[in-house]
């Protein structure tokens, strides 16, 4: 299985949407920095390790590397950091969609994914059906969630069509 490190953002937008439950049947492994998890997740997502999500630890030549980041890039957060940092550790891409982190990581040359490629991933594993995505990104726009909606309408009129 696949390996993607995500950021707190990430986590946020799929609960928005009522799909935690579905995104871990995936075929891939998710995993966040231990503690980003604690600070950022723990509290309100305790349940996410029972579904899948790993909790690994970044090494002291990562942990350093992180804050080596936090000197190039003013904008990420040091959690988000800390997910780069770890996706760089794990040579694995960082699911996130927050804008300042997507070009920390492609200035870093990791792989960058967001909400709207795990929306590619559950239509194409047949994990979800084109209308209860639609209601999902519907309640992450009710939540206030910062997508690309003019792409997501987009991708969601393109599923309509197959």
């Amino acid at each position: 299985m696949k390996l993607l490190v995500s950021d707190a953002n990430i986590i946020i937008d799929i609960q928005a949407g009522n799909l935690i439950e579905v995104v871990f049947r995936l075929p891939e492994t998710f995993a966040v920095p231990n503690i980003l998890y604690e600070e950022e997740l723990l509290e309100r997502h305790p349940e996410l390790p029972g579904f899948g999500l790993q909790v690994l630890g970044i090494s002291e030549a990562y942990v350093r590397e992180a804050y080596r980041l936090r000197g190039q890039y003013s904008m990420p957060s040091q959690n988000d950091l800390f997910a780069l940092a770890l996706a760089k550790q794990e040579h694995c891409p960082l699911l996130t969609g927050d804008r300042a982190l997507r070009a920390a990581a492609e200035r870093e040359e990791v792989i960058v994914r967001g909400t709207l490629w795990l929306m590619d991933r559950l239509v194409a594993e047949r994990l979800i059906t084109v209308t209860a995505l639609e209601r999902a990104c519907d309640r992450m726009k009710q939540a206030g969630r910062r997508l690309p909606w003019n792409e997501v309408d987009r991708q969601l009129r393109h599923y309509r069509k197959r």
